[in-house]
């Protein structure tokens, strides 16, 4: 049984799952660190440096100055700051992926095939490119 999972463990395609998966965490880190450093901050600057942490609601109808006055109190709440806040960081980290993404496929295009048609300059009829002659008007083409 040990030498039978040694085998299934040690599969190709485990293996470059598993290097997908570290990637994709180190490749995750460099992203969230691009929305958090680089985006985030001349983002929050632009619309006056809003935050959404403080809002939420308490259940209840205590009256609380602060998130974490609430949960210091005990206080049963819903986060819909914490909540918004999410969603944005959302957004921002589709959008920068986006972008990644977008510039790695222009730097992997690959260049169109040559064509492997012409068209004859007599009747118009699609040829092989290395035709010397028309099989449709029989003419002699270049």
């Amino acid at each position: 049984m040990l030498k039978e999972f040694k085998q299934f463990a040690m599969r190709g395609n485990m293996i470059d799952l598993a290097i997908g998966v570290v990637l994709g965490a180190a490749f995750g880190a460099i992203i969230a660190s691009l929305v958090k450093d680089i985006i985030t901050p001349p983002l929050g600057k632009l619309i006056g440096g809003v935050d959404f942490t403080d809002l939420f609601i308490v259940l209840g109808g205590d009256s609380y100055p602060s998130l974490k006055a609430a949960k210091d109190a005990g206080a049963a709440t819903i986060n819909y700051g914490l909540f918004l806040n999410t969603v944005i960081n959302f957004l921002l980290v589709a959008f920068a992926l986006f972008f990644v993404v977008k510039a790695m496929n222009t730097l992997y295009r690959t260049p169109p095939a040559a064509p492997t048609e012409k068209d004859c300059q007599y009747c118009a009829t699609r040829i092989p490119v290395r035709a010397t002659r028309c099989p449709h008007c029989t003419s002699a083409v270049a």
